[in-house]
């Protein structure tokens, strides 16, 4: 199917948080997409079809994302959900350990009444043909070196979200409200971190450095000044075990300028965890790069708490919900 018969077919459902849908049979699906296996630039991947036929709750109406490829801010994107329990298991994707909720197209799901029963996905034969070219498209051509390199949502998502959003855009913080996303007082707060970040900003270009609020720096404060290789440490922590995350200030002490350890960042939305006790849900050795789509392997392990997500305070309540990768030095066990 070429993008201009896609683009023809009925895509509003017009779904909130809390609605039940059920993802549509592969053979469904798989007519949506071009022959890149594609909707409207967004991969449908191969960990996708597990899913098929399974009941699951909107979790974040996905209708707009930041940029972590060129930085460029927030972004527009259409017709789009997040799904309960569906996160991507990097399967088909050299076991990337990323683990990016998946972005739902609604033309790949359906309303459904609690009561009704429960479809039994199936596929025809020449579906099951067709299968294998999700698996090549999850790939882009190698690397300079022949190194192999992976497309999946996460690379893809300026092609599928190719419009800037702009902070004043007034009607992203409706439909956060009207979607379900977030409440009113979670727009507001929103609102005024972006604008006093803003602010941070035009004072850096316009005045002089004696007049800047709390070194012009975003809300929150964060500064690092490790010079030279930062510090690092070792806990070897398993799943399972019970963590508590160092204080903001300590954490700071192990940055550089860049709030980076060892190449590995820390952020606004991380600070917001300090202090706090959590489960080790994983050790994270391989991601892929969002930007070349080469697969990173870590010479230090990093670790994957549970239930700790990205809650898109300080990114205008961006609901894509990244799982923070935490330095063994920035935690403690308890």
């Amino acid at each position: 199917m070429t993008q201009a018969e896609v683009d023809t077919r009925p895509t509003v459902l017009g779904l909130k948080v809390g609605d039940l849908v059920e993802v549509r049979s592969a053979d469904e699906i798989l007519a949506t997409l071009d022959e890149r296996g594609e909707l409207e630039n967004l991969p449908f991947m191969p960990e996708m079809l597990a899913f098929c036929g399974q009941r699951l709750t909107v979790k974040k109406v996905a209708h707009k994302l930041c940029d972590t490829i060129g930085g460029s801010g927030m972004r527009r994107m259409t017709n789009a959900v997040h799904l309960t329990g569906s996160r991507c298991d990097g399967s088909a994707h050299g076991g990337c350990q990323t683990a990016c909720s998946l972005y739902w197209k609604e033309q790949w799901l359906r309303r459904v009444d609690p009561a009704s029963p429960t479809s039994t996905p199936s596929s025809s034969p020449e579906v099951r043909c067709n299968l294998p070219i999700l698996e090549i498209n999850s790939r882009k051509e190698p690397g300079p070196e022949g190194e192999v390199r992976y497309s999946c949502q996460a690379t893809e998502l300026l092609r599928a979200a190719p419009t800037c959003l702009p902070f004043r855009d007034l009607g992203q913080y409706v439909q956060d409200v009207t979607s379900g996303n977030v409440g009113v007082l979670a727009v507001l707060r929103a609102f005024g971190i972006g604008l006093f970040n803003r602010m941070q900003n035009v004072s850096k270009k316009v005045l002089p450095q004696r007049l800047w609020f709390r070194d012009g720096l975003r809300w929150r404060f964060l500064k690092g000044g490790v010079q030279g290789r930062t510090p690092t440490g070792k806990l070897d922590l398993q799943p399972g075990e019970v963590v508590r995350i160092k204080p903001k200030d300590d954490i700071l002490a192990t940055l550089d300028e860049n709030l980076l350890n060892r190449g590995m960042g820390f952020d606004e939305e991380m600070s917001l965890f300090c202090g706090r006790t959590a489960v080790v849900q994983a050790r994270v050795e391989r991601c892929i790069d969002e930007k070349t789509g080469r697969m990173l392997t870590m010479k230090s392990p990093c670790i994957v708490l549970e239930n700790v997500l990205c809650k898109g305070v300080y990114s205008v309540n961006c609901p894509r919900e990244f799982v923070p990768f935490w330095r063994e030095i920035w935690l403690e066990r308890v």
